[in-house]
């Protein structure tokens, strides 16, 4: 099948969070919660290399117009999460990378600083895992971070991710350091 011709849902809804594709208009709110979480990315730069981007205004609305675009196009299928009872935009999680011959994906996600450590992250993972079993039919879905991200690590923990490896000297960071990945899957739950 065209990934194009793939029905997606509008929005994804679990117990504390509404999940849905960036759109126009959502650059605000955008750009005060990746404000708020520049500290913690940056730590992570030769992972996340889009952070020592200047923050503005235009950046963040580019970038949610941009990615409404990418997931109608199904070349990237990101969502915004959105505490269900106050509204707040709280980050982002998506599948990226999509290589839909093989099919498998990529679960990438950050969230603002006050919200960490709550589960909002592993419930929008969860969520994301569904899609990509379910809707999707994946035959795998790889969640890849830095081996000093402890938080992300116990979230593919928490979420039945395995470690496969990690791979050493894998990338460097702008201060020049070496930096190690590793390298979590899921592989789809057998049938009942």
């Amino acid at each position: 099948m065209e990934p194009i011709l793939i029905d997606l849902p509008d929005s994804i809804e679990t117990a504390r969070l509404l999940l849905r594709p960036p759109r126009a208009g959502d650059g605000p709110q955008m750009l005060d919660a990746i404000t708020e979480a520049l500290p913690e990315l940056r730590r992570f730069l030769a992972s996340l290399p889009w952070v020592a981007l200047e923050q503005t205004l235009q950046s963040a609305e580019t970038f949610c117009r941009t990615a409404q675009s990418n997931f109608l196009a199904r070349k990237d299928l990101p969502f915004v999460m959105f505490d269900r009872r106050t509204q707040r935009l709280l980050g982002t999680v998506g599948l990226h990378r999509t290589e839909w011959q093989t099919p498998k994906t990529e679960i990438g996600y950050w969230i603002r600083t006050s919200s960490a450590g709550q589960g909002y992250v592993s419930e929008a993972v969860r969520a994301m895992l569904e899609l990509a079993f379910g809707t999707l039919q994946m035959a795998r879905v790889e969640l890849i971070t830095d081996e000093d991200n402890a938080a992300s690590r116990r979230v593919a923990e928490r979420c039945g991710f395995v470690l496969e490896g990690t791979l050493h000297n894998e990338r460097r960071a702008p201060d020049g350091s070496l930096r190690h990945t590793c390298v979590y899957a899921r592989l789809p739950p057998l049938p009942a």
